[in-house]
């Protein structure tokens, strides 16, 4: 939210201050081409944040699955 009220707020200043419309266009097209690469570069640090605990829910779920094995009978 507070990310949308930034460039809310930008756009304003923009028109306040006399910008162009053609300035305010090319500064919400850098405003949008930043926020494209700022959520892919967050969801890429949260994945890397995430991924010690992913190894570990996986190591505990091999773990319960090797201790929950029957034993094999021999059927002769």
């Amino acid at each position: 939210m507070l990310e949308f009220l930034f460039v809310v707020g930008f756009f304003v200043m923009l028109m306040v201050t006399g910008i162009s419309l053609i300035g305010v266009l090319g500064a919400l097209g850098a405003l949008v081409i930043a926020a494209v690469v700022m959520l892919v570069g967050g969801l890429i640090v949260t994945a890397i944040k995430v991924l010690p605990w992913l190894l570990l829910a996986v190591a505990i779920v091999w773990l319960w699955c090797y201790w929950q094995q029957k034993p094999l009978r021999d059927y002769r």
